[in-house]
């Protein structure tokens, strides 16, 4: 078939993923490896692993391109979040130790960090959204959010960490998730 000359839409590549045609599908992981690969490098912070992560996430995009809605979000968003939901998986599936308090407190310090690598790798519409809403929580609010959404952790997991009653864990949780609903419009948090 051959690109036509010119840009191509991310929604052209990717419905040209379904056709099998070769340079379609490498014009399409050419266009979006950067991004992909950042995302499960911040979540993961291994390279060797962020780049499983990466493949299996353009193969599940190659699987499932039929099914993406341009009404929710936009290419990049649909990938970033495959990305960042398997390298999830593998952080819960190797169960690393906890979360140093002191490596979290950085991670939400990144927020305000005008131009990082990690800034760059998540830069996309929806990423820089939540990032702002979320520095706008409370400090143990954030914190809880992040244990719980980036690293996997459950309430009684983050509770034990920041030596904190369960119940004080899961209000956290609520209340921040509360928060960024508002911040963010409901749309943001549909399944």
């Amino acid at each position: 078939m051959g690109l036509p000359s010119g840009r191509v839409s991310d929604e052209a590549l990717l419905s040209g993923l379904t056709t099998g045609d070769p340079e379609i599908a490498v014009a399409f992981v050419r266009r979006f490896q950067r991004t992909v690969f950042g995302v499960a490098v911040a979540v993961l912070g291994d390279p060797q692993l962020a780049e499983d992560i990466a493949q299996q996430t353009f193969e599940r995009a190659w699987r499932h391109a039929q099914v993406y809605d341009s009404r929710r979000g936009s290419v990049k968003t649909w990938l970033t979040t495959i990305a960042h939901n398997l390298a999830i998986d593998a952080v819960r599936a190797r169960r690393a130790g906890p979360v140093a308090p002191e490596d979290l407190d950085a991670l939400l310090d990144l927020v305000s960090d005008a131009d990082t690598p990690e800034r760059r790798a998540l830069a996309d519409e929806t990423s820089d959204r939540v990032r702002a809403a979320l520095a706008t929580l409370p400090r143990e609010q954030a914190r809880t959010l992040v244990m719980a959404g980036i690293y996997g952790m459950t309430a009684r997991e983050i509770a034990g960490l920041e030596h904190i009653p369960l119940g004080t864990a899961k209000s956290r949780i609520r209340a921040g998730m509360g928060k960024l609903r508002t911040a963010l419009g409901a749309e943001e948090f549909r399944p």
